[in-house]
């Protein structure tokens, strides 16, 4: 009976890590809109959203409503199962990512420690790996279930791009392993606070996975699969209402992710190096608003980003992927790998 209680305490505590995380991600996903409109108006001049709610906070919330008010329409010539499940999984994915990322150190709430992290696995960046790669599935069902030209185009340049990118991303990462010897995203955390963080030691695989992290977001200058100029609205033309919110939000979601996972991998995550507090519960709060204060400067650089850089064409999208990105982080992975022998005789 006492484990069984113990058990259902630990259901709890999950069900309510996962509620406020998904809430969280949402929220911020939500409000990313609103701060990229805001960024883009101050680099070009103008004031941005300032009609709904003070300073336009509100904007984000009349875009919801409105595209929940919007007529569900499907293309007559569709396959209506995968033209919903396209964005669903897009969606779902997404979310799945944020599983693995500690996002402070554990709470201590009546002699429990409750981590802040839905799932402490030894593999953590496997399964980013892994879910990341059912993204692909959701772009394509979108442009295929479409029965359009355009839209199919579109998603067989957006499944090529994030394919592309996976490799020299992965590899990038090798490298940082190499010196972490640990696959847990938490472990690499911890790593770093009684230290330099590791974008110290790996500044050229932070790099690569910094672009490739634009890339697989669908961010300026990789956004070759809404190019209007040639594609018309991308893999998701013929999307209206939610599901094409659901894609939407999928993007700014991953830009979260990315840069959560960006912050945890190279700049220390919940830590701050060399900062020691007694308190657990102070500690957590302290690691949570690190963490965040980092996902959101990476935020900043991607919407910084958009609006400075013109787009790529998609040939030299792809040669910079294969041509470039990929020999440098073999290049990286090699001279680390080196260096971690001559350190260890």
């Amino acid at each position: 009976m006492h484990l069984l209680a113990i058990d259902w305490v630990f259901f709890a505590e999950k069900l309510i890590l996962i509620v406020v995380i998904i809430s969280i991600s949402l929220g911020v996903a939500m409000y990313s809109t609103w701060g990229e409109r805001k960024v883009a108006a101050f680099m070009q001049d103008r004031i941005g959203p300032n009609r709904a709610g003070p300073f336009g906070l509100f904007q984000p919330l009349a875009d919801g409503l409105k595209l929940f008010m919007k007529e569900e329409i499907f293309p007559s010539s569709s396959n209506k199962f995968l033209f919903i499940l396209g964005p669903c999984l897009a969606m779902l994915t997404a979310m799945m990512t944020s599983a693995v990322i500690p996002w402070s150190s554990p709470l201590s709430i009546g002699g429990r420690e409750v981590p802040l992290q839905i799932a402490d696995v030894n593999i953590g960046i496997l399964y980013v790996f892994g879910v990341v790669s059912m993204g692909v599935y959701g772009i394509m069902m979108g442009g295929w279930a479409s029965n359009n030209k355009f839209s199919l185009l579109a998603a067989v340049r957006g499944a090529s791009q994030i394919i592309s990118y996976e490799l020299a991303m992965g590899l990038s990462l090798i490298s940082l392993l190499m010196i972490s010897g640990s696959l847990s995203l938490r472990t690499i955390a911890d790593q770093q606070a009684h230290g330099f963080w590791y974008v110290v030691y790996q500044p050229v695989g932070f790099i690569i996975f910094f672009v490739c992290a634009l890339a697989e977001c669908n961010r300026t200058p990789f956004d070759l699969s809404e190019a209007e100029n040639e594609l018309n609205f991308g893999y998701h033309q013929e999307y209206s209402s939610m599901k094409l919110g659901f894609y939407l939000f999928a993007e700014y979601v991953n830009m979260f992710i990315s840069s959560a996972i960006m912050a945890t991998l190279f700049f220390g995550g919940y830590s701050l190096p060399w900062v020691h507090i007694a308190d657990p519960n102070l500690a957590a709060i302290v690691g949570v608003i690190a963490l965040f204060a980092k996902t959101i400067f990476f935020i900043f650089v991607f919407m910084w980003i958009r609006w400075t850089i013109p787009r790529f064409r998609y040939d030299q999208l792809m040669r910079l992927g294969w041509n470039n990105l990929i020999p440098l982080a073999l290049a990286n992975m090699v001279i680390t790998g080196a260096i971690v022998l001559w350190l260890k005789k």
